[in-house]
């Protein structure tokens, strides 16, 4: 049987790039009617494993790597910044759509395309073909895109000390929400991917960097026949239904189909670069060693990374907590830059003297980590992240309660979501700062640790039962599952397949 093709087009990032690569994965193994060919863009923050793409992760994934683009001259906002790069590989897609894909299929199914990638959109109306939108945060996040307040020249006030949002449970706190809520900016860099989202917006008077940039990628998504957001209903209940319950601050009547297919999680460890073995196969036997639940551990995401007056503190607080401890270290790049965080080669640089003598055996330091297998390892008590979205799903995946520490973006309003709305996870600190760049003292850290790994057994018992409700939720007849299948109808009927 000739199989319908499905293009894959996703940010440049790792945890897009696994996200996109694992519903891949999921939508083949759900249906046999479909191959899907994933254009790959370099990234413009450096090497982020773009090189290292599971090749042989499916017998019906092509990846295609696309020709360079000189990056953005100007760096406005990181959002915009993206978003402008992302545009300027928009005549490679076309192009590799039109010689190398069309040429070897049938017929194109549809176009799959990140929600920084909107632009993209225009290349899917040339072909005819329907557009997805795939988003790789939640719900939540994506209610707050959408949202938009009637008010004159405003969307939130910095002066606020709460805001209601209708995707979140509880009221938010102004220094919760991103940055991009008050930079005209950032926002509108993704608004413009959602400008077909919405028919209309009102006048917002901030600064034009990256809320510009948020606001039409938002609008841009109104255009599609759906979008697919990494979460389940279980989870995000009162996101989800807000999107559809008749909010007009949503113009709900002109969202197209959301479906929930998450947790997607690359539990196989399918993106893992091959030249970081030795370094997976130590931390792991390390592990190994470990009681059950007795370590937890740090890591921060790809793009995490502190500065080394912050990394000392980490050390003070993690010795003084007593804990067991895997700590994922990142060296953080030259300032000013958009680069990638790189590896140490000698943590002596910032630790306190002679730490790595008082915690060995309780305490192992490492560089980039397979974060997904060692939370399902049964030596893990405790995570404490970033909250960037794949990092939640896959604390929840494995039932390990998380401390909140956000960096960046979203982060912080992940990190309020899983910690005062849905009771899934601890903070470091109950006071927002702005984008949740502050010092974090040793003292801190000492106390929020012993909370995780000695204390509050309840929400240790919520985020083991929501383990088995996510694991529930893509299986068969589960509500992801479901969700999935509503997808696949949509697109063959699109198509008229019989």
């Amino acid at each position: 049987m000739e199989r319908a093709e499905l293009v894959f087009v996703p940010t440049p990032a790792v945890g897009h790039l696994v996200s996109a690569i694992e519903f891949a994965i999921r939508l083949l193994d759900q249906c046999h009617r479909f191959s899907v060919t994933i254009l790959v863009m370099k990234s413009p923050f450096g090497v982020t494993g773009d090189q290292s793409l599971p090749a042989a992760s499916h017998t019906h994934i092509k990846f295609i790597h696309l020709p360079n683009v000189d990056p953005p001259t100007e760096l406005v906002s990181a959002k915009k910044y993206l978003t402008d790069y992302i545009e300027n590989y928009k005549s490679h897609v076309r192009d590799t759509i039109f010689n190398r894909v069309l040429p070897n299929t049938s017929q194109v199914a549809g176009m799959v395309v990140d929600m920084f990638c909107t632009t993209m959109i225009d290349i899917a109306n040339e072909l005819k073909v329907p557009s997805f939108i795939f988003f790789t945060s939640g719900a939540a996040y994506l209610g707050l895109l959408l949202y938009h307040p009637k008010g004159v020249g405003k969307l939130f006030d910095e002066s606020d000390c709460e805001s209601i949002i209708p995707s979140y449970i509880h009221p938010v706190p102004t220094n919760a929400l991103p940055a991009f809520a008050f930079n005209y900016g950032g926002y509108m860099s993704f608004v413009n991917h959602a400008r077909r989202f919405m028919d209309a917006l009102p006048a917002f008077a901030f600064n034009y960097g990256g809320y510009m940039s948020f606001v039409n990628h938002a609008r841009r998504f109104m255009e599609t026949k759906g979008i697919i957001v990494n979460t389940f209903v279980e989870l995000e209940s009162q996101a989800v239904h807000s999107l559809f319950d008749g909010n007009e601050n949503y113009q709900s009547k002109l969202h197209p189909q959301v479906y929930k297919i998450g947790p997607l999680i690359d539990i196989k460890g399918r993106y893992q670069v091959q030249s970081n073995q030795a370094k997976v196969d130590k931390i792991m036997k390390w592990l190994d060693d470990q009681p059950p639940k007795s370590v937890v551990f740090l890591c921060f995401g790809s793009s995490g990374s502190f500065d080394e007056s912050q990394l000392k503190e980490i050390a003070i607080g993690l010795e003084q907590s007593g804990q067991r401890f895997l700590w994922s270290v990142r060296q953080s790049p030259p300032t000013g830059t958009l680069a990638m965080p790189g590896e140490y080669t000698n943590y002596e640089d910032f630790l306190p003297p002679d730490f790595s003598k008082r915690t060995k055996g309780i305490g192992m330091l490492c560089g980039w980590a397979p974060q997904a297998e060692v939370l399902g390892h049964k030596a893990i008590g405790g995570f404490v992240s970033h909250c960037g979205w794949n990092s939640i799903l896959e604390s929840l995946w494995f039932g390990v309660p998380i401390v909140t520490w956000p960096i960046y973006a979203e982060q912080q309003i992940n990190a309020f979501q899983m910690a005062r709305d849905l009771g899934l996870g601890m903070e470091l600190r109950v006071v927002y700062k702005k984008d949740g760049a502050d010092f974090v003292t040793a003292d801190e850290i000492k106390r929020a640790l012993r909370r995780l790994m000695e204390g509050d057994g309840e929400i240790r018992k919520r985020v083991q039962e929501m383990s088995g409700i996510c694991r529930k939720a893509v299986a068969d007849g589960g509500s992801s599952s479901a969700s999935f299948g509503s997808l696949i109808e949509v697109v063959l009927g699109s198509l008229k397949i019989t």
